[in-house]
């Protein structure tokens, strides 16, 4: 029998910016990093966030500062703490992202900033969990500017609100516990992306991280392992099926592990609820799920969704690259849908991530989009 879905009232929408608490941990820095992380927090107080000499534990944003041959780890108290990682290189990489990548998990950082001698000056390079990588470039003599830009490209991202956390119901009908011809549909989906080379391959995390990290930062991000994309289809007015997060999308196979149905949203917690079978033992879903669940509960002629790390030209675009899994992506989205001639049938790029495509049904979306994607997403 299908359960009632969750559909309880939440404030989404806020008008004023947060202005949170934050602190700047590390030692042992260059006196750029030293020079960076004093600009950085006179900034902060400007705007009128309070800063606290030691962290309390539900501390907002995390300035995590360290030399680039001794990352450190702030342990969170709290999910909605952000941490930034913050270090400085000798010279420039031959490639930034796959070079400062390694930081972001190493500091167990929702962010990493490199500092990076330039042809002109200082550069601040933000990378991002989801691979964004831009610059932002010091000018001499005009230190304001530089991190009032920092701030833009920070603030953000630091204040918006993560919703990570899944609740499991074995309430799932039994006639659904093989799937049905909507999981079908999405198994085959994900084949076709690896076809189409759009599933890039995981990032070897096991390689940086030991394992007791590793179980760390999938804790922290609501992960079941980074891996990138993620597929779902309508199944009623009030549910969806959708990727497991972590998994092989070209395996799809079994339900409540690589395929999950999203049965409502609980915006207390917040969290995620999910209908399972009760003889297995479920995986997360994709963190993206509340990006979904925001665009079929306000866009009811929408029958599936698409989500690849590649690019389409002349596509809308989100102005701030939010993180996966919040409630800002999701409304950002879910608006820039609502401006299109047909919601059920758009593609919307997400600022130095990716595209989220829309459709009728997930063949549809195939049909729409075969030999126009760009692996290459552009990053400003």
């Amino acid at each position: 029998m299908q359960s009632e879905p969750l559909i309880a009232t939440m404030n989404l929408d806020r008008d004023e910016p947060e202005r949170g608490t934050f602190t700047i941990i590390g030692e042992g820095l260059t006196p750029r990093l030293a020079w960076f992380a004093e600009g950085l927090r006179q900034e902060l107080q400007r705007r009128g966030h309070e800063f606290f000499e030691r962290p309390i534990p539900d501390i907002r944003l995390v300035l995590s500062v360290f030399p680039h041959d001794k990352p450190q780890q702030y342990r969170r108290k709290a999910q909605a703490t952000f941490v930034v990682g913050i270090t400085e290189l000798p010279e420039q990489p031959s490639d930034v992202l796959v070079t400062g990548y390694p930081y972001l998990l190493r500091a167990l950082a929702n962010l990493v900033i490199l500092l990076l001698p330039g042809q002109e000056g200082i550069e601040a390079h933000f990378i991002t969990l989801e691979r964004g990588h831009y610059t932002v470039r010091h000018r001499p003599g005009r230190d304001d500017d530089f991190f009032a830009e920092i701030y833009e490209r920070l603030h953000p991202l630091a204040s918006s609100r993560l919703v990570i956390n899944n609740i499991f119901r074995t309430d799932l009908e039994p006639e659904l516990w093989n799937g049905d011809e909507i999981t079908e549909q999405i198994s085959r989906a994900g084949k076709r992306l690896d076809a189409m080379n759009l599933l890039p391959a995981p990032f070897p995390v096991h390689e940086i991280l030991t394992e007791r990290e590793l179980r760390h930062v999938k804790r922290l991000y609501g992960l079941g392992g980074l891996s990138y994309g993620n597929l779902s289809a309508r199944k009623d007015r009030n549910r969806f099926w959708m990727s497991a997060s972590g998994v092989n999308k070209a395996k799809l196979e079994v339900i409540g592990q690589d395929i999950l149905l999203v049965s409502g949203f609980d915006p207390a917690i917040p969290a995620i609820i999910l209908s399972v079978p009760p003889h297995v033992q479920p995986r997360r879903v994709s963190v993206d799920a509340i990006e979904h669940w925001m665009i079929y509960q306000q866009h009811p002629e929408i029958g599936a969704i698409v989500h690849v790390h590649a690019w389409m030209e002349g596509i809308r675009s989100t102005e701030i690259n939010y993180p996966c899994g919040t409630i800002e992506l999701a409304q950002a989205v879910s608006r820039l849908l609502a401006q299109e001639p047909d919601p059920s049938r758009a593609v919307i790029g997400l600022k130095n991530h990716g595209v989220t495509i829309t459709g009728r049904s997930m063949d549809e979306i195939f049909e729409r989009i075969e030999g126009k994607i760009i692996p290459q997403v552009p990053m400003s």
